[in-house]
């Protein structure tokens, strides 16, 4: 518990300072996962203009078929892929909440496995 409450205050500090230097919110990085669907959506034909730290768009999908926790992600208006269905449940819940989601390219590498490929970090803005 002591813990927890230390890193409340520290977040609260780290907020605090923030709101007088900026006007940007807090992001607190939830999750980091490889983009599930590489070869199946657009990412495959865009990877050279894709670039490590570009913003990407999250959107739930709740009527999915496959995944009532589907969250689709989306670079530059085009459909990429989607975060991996065992790690979506928390950021779905978030999202369902209203909770302001945001994501990015992580990293890019050159793999032989497709899902090594884009790794995408989600952040909560604070």
């Amino acid at each position: 518990m002591r813990r927890l409450l230390t890193f409340i205050a520290g977040l609260t500090l780290i907020m605090a300072a923030q709101g007088a230097h900026a006007q940007g919110a807090v992001h607190l990085l939830v999750q980091s996962s490889p983009l599930a669907g590489f070869r199946y959506y657009a990412a495959e034909s865009r990877w050279e203009l894709m670039k490590e730290g570009q913003t990407l768009v999250l959107i739930r999908e709740p009527d999915n078929v496959h995944d009532p926790n589907a969250i689709r992600v989306e670079w530059q208006g085009e459909k990429l892929g989607y975060l991996p269905r065992r790690e979506n449940r928390a950021v779905a819940a978030a999202m369902d909440a209203g909770d302001k989601i945001e994501a990015r390219i992580a990293k890019l590498r050159e793999h032989r496995d497709p899902w090594q490929r884009v790794l995408i970090d989600v952040f909560v803005a604070l």
